[in-house]
Parts: structure tokens; C-alpha cells; sequence
């Protein structure tokens, strides 16, 4: 039997301004990628949503980034190697004493935005994540892509393949830019046909037509888009009528 973790980006406000529903979402996933403050969420969402996953049984995971809280973590940025380490430690271990506080822990990391597709082809950047996560807890898994850069550069570490149900892919397995049109597939149908052949199959359907393998252990719904609760909920319901198991993979 298949067996897939549901993983979605979790406490992206910011102050008063809220950003999806952290705690419908948190009834249907099995791990919550929490953001840690530098691209969206502050002290008192991080310790509100890791308290609600500890309650909820929902594993834990450092949602780091580059520092952009004006860009939400989506501008790629040119951070030398021992910066960008330090940061990626500072994030991890805020992230994981508030965790701590609430009778949890974080259990993975998984890079945000552009952070998460520059380490995918570059391996100074996925160099520094890993020695970063080498020197916090080298039993914490990365979740990253297949065949990303972070494969080879974080040695020693274990990396675990995510899918994205609601992203497009390109024909060599790399997510479509949010700067093309249809990134971000919004059918539900689509996106819950997909999860299901990822989940089953280990294949996606690429925005030019061909078939690419995708194996991967964890699948990511996002919860900043429009209704996000209802497809994350439909996916859910979908890959257990296929007999798909759902389990947290940290």
C-alpha cells in the first residue's frame, strides 16, 4: 500500500494580518511546515500554531527562509554561505524552543519559497541549509524535491522527496515559476486527480504534456490559497479511497 505524508505552510500572518486557516488546515494534515518569522509569522502565531498541532498530533516542521517579510519569502536572494547558514540555525531554533515550550518539538525542516528552488540547483545555497540543520540536529530530515541539489550537498543528513498537488511541473520535474501563468493549479478535479497519481502512480502530467516520474514520500497542499481547507480536504478524501495511507514521514 502507498503510504504519503500531507504537509501545508502553516502560520504565514503577521501581527493582525491572518493568512489561511491554520487551524482547519491542521485537521486534515499530518505535518505543518510553520513558518519561523522571516518570510510571515511572529513569536505569538509560532507558539499559537505549535501548540495546536501538539494537540492535534500533527508533526512539526522549520518552515525557514531567506529574510523577506516584505517579498513573503518569494525573492531570490544572493546570501553568502555562512549568512545564510546562521540564519537557517536562528529560524530552526526559535522555532523549535517555542515547539519545546508547547510539549513538542520540530521534527523536519523544509525551505520557503525561493529559498526552496534556488537549494534545489544550487549547491552552495543547499550546502548551507544542511550544515545549518548538521549543526541544530543532524536526525532532522530536509524535505526538499527530487533530484534537488540538496540530495548530494547535505550529506550525512536525510532527505525526504516532497510532490506538490497544486503546482505545476515542468518537463524536468522543477515547479513552474509563480511568474508563468498556471503555477498554481486552482481546479480542484485537477489537483485531486493528480495527488492521486502522484500518491499511486509516482507520476505527474507536466505543463507541455509528458509524463514525468515523481516518487515522493510527502505531498504538499498549499493553505495561502483560495480554498484551500475545501482542496486539502478533497485530497485528503481522495488518496484514502485509494487506499492510500496517510502518515506523518518525521
Amino acid at each position: 500500500m502507498a503510504v504519503i505524508d500531507i504537509n501545508a505552510d502553516l502560520g504565514e500572518g503577521f501581527g493582525i494580518w491572518e493568512l489561511g486557516d491554520d487551524l482547519a488546515l491542521l485537521e486534515v494534515i499530518t505535518s505543518a511546515n510553520v513558518a519561523c518569522g522571516f518570510h510571515a509569522g511572529d513569536p505569538l502565531i509560532m507558539r499559537r500554531v505549535c501548540a495546536a498541532a501538539v494537540e492535534r498530533g500533527v508533526t512539526i516542521g522549520a518552515q525557514v527562509s531567506y529574510r523577506d517579510l516584505a517579498g513573503f519569502g518569494r525573492r531570490e536572494m544572493d546570501v553568502a554561505a555562512p549568512e545564510l547558514e546562521a540564519e537557517i540555525l536562528y529560524q530552526l531554533a526559535a522555532l523549535d524552543g517555542i515547539a519545546r515550550a508547547e510539549g513538542g518539538r520540530v521534527a523536519y525542516v523544509k525551505p520557503h519559497g525561493a529559498l526552496y528552488n534556488r537549494v534545489a540547483r544550487d549547491p552552495v545555497q543547499a550546502r548551507a541549509v544542511g550544515d545549518a540543520v548538521r549543526a541544530y540536529d543532524p536526525s532532522l530530515p530536509l524535505l526538499t524535491l527530487p533530484g534537488s541539489a540538496v540530495h548530494d550537498a547535505a550529506a550525512g543528513l536525510t532527505v525526504v522527496a516532497e510532490c506538490f498537488a497544486d503546482r505545476a511541473y515542468t518537463a524536468s520535474g522543477a515547479l513552474v515559476s509563480r511568474r508563468e501563468p498556471g503555477a498554481v493549479v486552482h481546479d480542484s478535479e485537477v489537483v485531486v486527480e493528480r495527488a492521486v497519481r502522484m500518491a499511486v502512480e509516482g507520476t505527474v502530467v507536466a505543463v507541455d504534456g509528458t509524463e514525468v516520474p515523481l516518487q515522493a514520500r510527502s505531498m504538499c497542499v498549499h493553505g495561502d490559497t483560495p480554498g484551500a481547507v475545501a482542496l486539502a480536504r478533497a485530497v485528503r478524501s481522495a488518496l484514502s479511497g485509494a487506499g492510500v495511507g496517510l502518515e506523518p514521514f518525521a
